[in-house]
């Protein structure tokens, strides 16, 4: 009996991502799609991050965690694309063990340290707003690298958790994920050993993470709220809150994605609204955000045109 046992749950040497499932002329069409939006992603990203680099006014608090956005989203939509655009191009949509381990170890390091850094991002415009004599201590260069530090290490415990639960589950050669790339709730699915244990570890990490992370944003807004309406100016309201509508854009895009893939039940038994919804967050918010944060801001525009000029 141990015998069999240990025949049926032999190592999956790699797995064959699903992707989805198309026509081939189409699938042609979505790889061009795909190709474009990531080179926006490439484009909008980097400018982001050489702009405010070399741009002497762009040596702040806000801009330095801006900086930083651009990059997590720069390194978790690159983790997913360049696959997803090869495997649109052959019939054989395989990935090793290893490299799905890989692949999905950095996703969700990435994307979980997204989620602490808007939550930076918000008590820094509190702080900015509500604090503004006390900001450059508060939001000193320390204690801003600190923070981002701190975010990395948030998304290093919550990728190296998921990723031991979801990767010591027994696949018993089914090696078909339905997915284009190794997400969680598509990994669980394939597995043939009772996954309670994973659906409850992941559940309860994402909603710890979404209700820490929004939790901090909710307040440090109630706080700006109540401040900006303080001030007697229609104008000085206006400014202010223009400050802050780029994040408020950048967070609900984000956690409106996150909350309904990974923070209900009902996200997996439903893989094909799952895939485009994973579409949004790994493809379609990174190319949205350097956008989001340079159209609605005077300072990285200014900035923009002074290195064309």
């Amino acid at each position: 009996m141990k015998r069999e046992l240990n025949r049926s749950y032999s190592a999956v040497a790699e797995f064959i991502l699903l992707g989805f499932k198309i026509p081939q002329k189409l699938q042609i069409l979505l790889f061009f799609v795909f190709l474009v939006i990531y080179m926006f992603i490439l484009v909008g990203n980097v400018s982001m991050i050489i702009v405010i680099k070399i741009d002497a006014r762009l040596q702040t608090p806000m801009y330095f965690f801006l900086k930083n956005l651009s990059y997590l989203d720069l390194c978790y939509s690159t983790v997913i694309a360049p696959k997803t655009l090869a495997n649109f191009l052959t019939d054989e949509k395989k990935i090793s063990y290893n490299g799905c381990a890989a692949q999905f170890f950095f996703f969700v390091l990435f994307v979980t340290t997204e989620g602490f850094l808007l939550a930076v991002m918000a008590f820094d415009r509190f702080s900015a707003i509500c604090y503004p004599l006390l900001y450059p201590v508060r939001m000193s260069q320390k204690v801003c690298i600190q923070l981002v530090t701190g975010s990395y290490i948030c998304g290093s415990i919550n990728a190296i958790v998921q990723t031991s639960f979801t990767f010591s589950l027994h696949f018993c050669q089914e090696n078909r994920v339905d997915h284009f790339f190794c997400d969680v709730p598509a990994m669980i699915k394939i597995s043939c050993v009772d996954t309670t244990v994973n659906e409850n570890v992941l559940f309860v990490l994402s909603a710890l993470i979404i209700i820490t992370t929004t939790a901090t944003i909710l307040v440090s807004y109630a706080y700006i709220l109540s401040t900006v309406l303080k001030i007697p100016s229609t104008q000085g309201r206006g400014k202010t809150f223009s400050t802050c509508g780029s994040h408020i854009a950048a967070v609900s895009l984000f956690y409106g994605a996150v909350f309904f893939t990974y923070a209900q039940p009902a996200a997996m038994s439903s893989p094909e609204q799952g895939k485009i919804v994973a579409v949004f967050y790994t493809l379609v918010i990174p190319m949205l955000n350097p956008l989001i944060y340079s159209l609605r801001n005077r300072d990285v525009k200014d900035a923009v045109k002074k290195i064309l000029c």
